[in-house]
């Protein structure tokens, strides 16, 4: 049984750092973990210093996370280490997605006498992918990741908070709307091909005339059931808030947890991260800053006292590679 741990929060938060991190000790630990990008500005690639596609790629790393902090240490084992793939998600792949959708509304077209040529329809798609068609994606990948039972953890590093609560908020808003597909489809047929074109409008390119287009939105809509299934189950997903010792954060931190709730995704942890641990002796700035963290610490604690709160240090630069990703890794849960 595959198990889905989810990171989300505010943009510019770490999700990425801890997603590749969490991946990375998942697999360090033997289990075959997928680490999976819906974020539109991709960083997963960078953050684990590998070529990351669109399809779900096993990655060269370490099998041990230890840190060679010494001359002595072994070298980094090349091998294809601990089951650890990655997959960033293509806006490409969905913009072929709704331009069959399209192919699929000229036949309808064509069949109740409206003439549609092959360049008419990439013009209805000229300027991309409809909104909310990363979402779909997501949903639909999981599932299908899930389904595929290759990995033992699929560990998603969400786009931030609006992105991530359209995707919580699709399986439910799109299955009603196909429910309303089917319904108007069904009276359309018995009044007619042109009747049905005018009823449905836009709606139409989601319908179709034949018995294996009806099966493909019967078989869509079930799988963004399962989608909600899973999104909802707490025995297979947990859903990890992200945030910094910042008032902002905190509070559209609190948002998206509330969020959440109503919509019965379990939430278990926040992860404050870069909390300054270690101020230079001699700097009252990073004192006066260390004092603000510890302060804004107890604020989150006291705001949230039903999450186990994980603080994860800040690191100088940028958190990229094996060895700055394994510091976050000793620290998040597996």
């Amino acid at each position: 049984m595959t198990d889905c741990i989810f990171y989300g929060g505010k943009g510019g938060v770490g999700k990425t750092t801890c997603a590749a991190a969490t991946a990375l000790k998942l697999a360090a630990a033997g289990r075959e973990t997928l680490v999976v990008s819906t974020d539109p500005a991709h960083s997963l690639a960078d953050s684990l210093e590998a070529d990351i596609g669109s399809e779900p790629t096993e990655l060269a790393a370490p099998v041990s996370l230890e840190r060679s902090d010494t001359a002595t240490a072994p070298a980094a084992n090349t091998d294809p280490a601990g089951g650890l793939w990655a997959v960033e998600i293509d806006p490409e792949t969905q913009r072929e997605r709704y331009e069959k959708l399209a192919r699929a509304l000229a036949a309808d077209l064509r069949s109740a006498g409206i003439s549609l040529s092959d360049a008419e329809v990439k013009r209805l798609f000229a300027t991309g992918a409809p909104a909310g068609s990363d979402e779909i994606a997501a949903l639909d990948l999981l599932v299908e990741y899930v389904d595929a039972g290759k990995w033992d953890t699929i560990v998603f590093d969400t786009a931030p908070t609006g992105h991530t609560l359209r995707l919580f908020d699709m399986p439910e808003v799109l299955g009603l709307a196909l429910e309303t597909a089917r319904s108007l489809r069904g009276q359309a047929k018995r009044i007619g091909n042109a009747a049905r074109t005018a009823v449905l409008g836009p709606m139409s390119m989601m319908t179709g005339n034949s018995d294996d287009e009806d099966e493909s939105l019967e078989a869509f809509q079930a799988r963004l059931e399962r989608a909600r299934d899973l999104l909802v189950d707490p025995a297979r997903t947990e859903f990890r808030v992200v945030l910094t010792p910042e008032s902002m954060a905190i509070s559209e931190s609190e948002r998206l947890v509330d969020r959440l709730r109503e919509a019965g995704v379990p939430v278990e942890r926040l992860l404050v991260n870069r909390v300054l641990e270690d101020p230079y002796e001699g700097c009252p700035r990073c004192r006066s800053r260390r004092e603000r963290h510890e302060a804004r610490l107890a604020t989150v604690r006291s705001t949230f006292p039903d999450l186990e709160v994980v603080t994860l240090p800040e690191l100088e630069g940028e958190v990229r590679g094996r060895e700055s990703l394994a510091v976050i890794a000793e620290r998040v849960p597996a």
